[in-house]
């Protein structure tokens, strides 16, 4: 998860490359960056990054990503796999070139084991799964006809009923 599986913009892995280095962390990537319904330029790229003080990382990337603060959102989030509540934070980012866009989350060490356990659960999907996935990401990103809300409900109806069979609890807090 250390790489993608899926191949990035020079832009980007730059980018990926540079803040691992200022963050002196490695980061995790998840997601359909590491299955075949990435769509380049278009599919965000989640990363996971793992770390014993929370405050401090969060101010590095504020530094950074040339964020405030406020973009970083506290969130609750069970997993299925453990059935374990962990802490966390997260936060999004559009490269002001518009090449990619990220999530990042950003957990404590001590969840390490278990949130990539449950990351890497939904990178193997079944065959039926990543045909629908990618055809409704082929709709949405390359078609236009469906509405923001709409494909995102259907992204998680099939990550979250077919592959989970519950839907993911997962909780902002602010």
């Amino acid at each position: 998860m250390e790489t993608t599986k899926n191949k990035i913009s020079p832009y980007a892995k730059n980018f990926f490359d540079k803040l691992a280095s200022y963050l002196d962390t490695k980061l995790y990537f998840y997601g359909s960056v590491q299955r075949g319904d990435y769509f380049p330029n278009s599919s965000d790229i989640d990363v996971d990054i793992f770390t014993d003080n929370e405050s401090s990382t969060i101010l590095q990337m504020q530094n950074f990503l040339k964020v405030p603060q406020s973009k970083f959102k506290r969130i609750v989030y069970r997993l299925h796999r453990t059935n374990t509540l962990v802490t966390g934070y997260k936060v999004k980012y559009k490269s002001p070139n518009n090449n990619f866009e990220v999530e990042f989350s950003i957990y404590n060490e001590r969840y390490k084991t278990q949130v990539l356990k449950e990351h890497n659960f939904k990178t193997i999907l079944p065959w039926y799964v990543a045909m629908l996935l990618y055809i409704l990401k082929f709709v949405y990103y390359k078609l236009f006809v469906l509405p923001k809300s709409a494909y995102l409900f259907l992204k998680d109806l099939l990550l979250d009923n077919l592959v989970e069979g519950e839907a993911s609890e997962f909780v902002v807090i602010d």
